[in-house]
């Protein structure tokens, strides 16, 4: 019976250590950059995306200049698509198919960001978190469009017929693609982290259970 036992606690240490996920930093950035205006400014700059392990949280850099003084709808979008400039990025990312809302909202696409807010010299330096946005899965937004828009985005609280859309946010001033900016040897949590975990365990009792019956015989 002691045979067993330790037959089945050394396949236990095997498996779940062959499921659990590494701890390893992902990042990637987008440049984002407008056309040039009237007045000879543009937009541009970089907005840089960290996740320091499965799961977690996304933190979020932005560093723009040439804005207008107040605050810009800022959202990624569906598609990593420059053809034809940022009109090409499709839709907000919203593969729940839900209405628009504010960041910190229940109900939102997955791609809204909120605001940004330029200051007197029309610069943005923020850095904040994300809750609903991640850098690998099937939902991974890697790939996929950041677009700074012109006017506020009403987070969906708005009376306009595109509020629940778009936020009313106004036209498209400067855009980028995601890309990875990572030493990455092996893609963190594709194998999905806690699914590969409880599906270990799953065959640890069968193999468990066989050799249980096993010591009956």
């Amino acid at each position: 019976m002691m045979q067993y036992l330790v037959v089945s606690l050394a396949l236990c240490a095997t498996i779940c250590s062959a499921a659990q996920t590494r701890n390893m930093p992902i990042q990637a950035i987008a440049y984002l950059i407008g056309p040039v205006q009237s007045d000879n400014t543009q937009v541009k700059g970089n907005v840089t995306f960290t996740q320091n392990d499965c799961g977690q949280n996304v933190h979020v850099r932005v560093q723009l200049e040439g804005l207008k003084e107040g605050k810009h709808g800022f959202h990624i979008h569906e598609k990593g698509d420059l053809t034809n400039g940022c009109l090409s990025m499709g839709a907000h990312y919203n593969p729940d198919k839900v209405d628009h809302g504010g960041p910190d909202h229940e109900v939102r696409h997955v791609g809204d960001l909120g605001n940004l807010e330029a200051n007197s010299t029309g610069i943005i330096d923020i850095t904040y978190t994300d809750q609903v946005i991640t850098l690998t899965g099937k939902l991974g937004i890697i790939g996929r469009g950041v677009v700074l828009h012109e006017l506020e985005d009403d987070l969906g609280l708005g009376n306009h017929t595109d509020s629940k859309k778009t936020g009313n946010a106004g036209g498209r001033i400067a855009c980028g693609v995601i890309g990875i900016n990572s030493d990455v040897d092996e893609w963190p949590c594709r194998d999905g982290g806690a699914g590969a975990l409880r599906y270990s365990f799953s065959i640890l009792t069968v193999i468990v259970a066989f050799i249980m019956a096993r010591s009956l015989d």
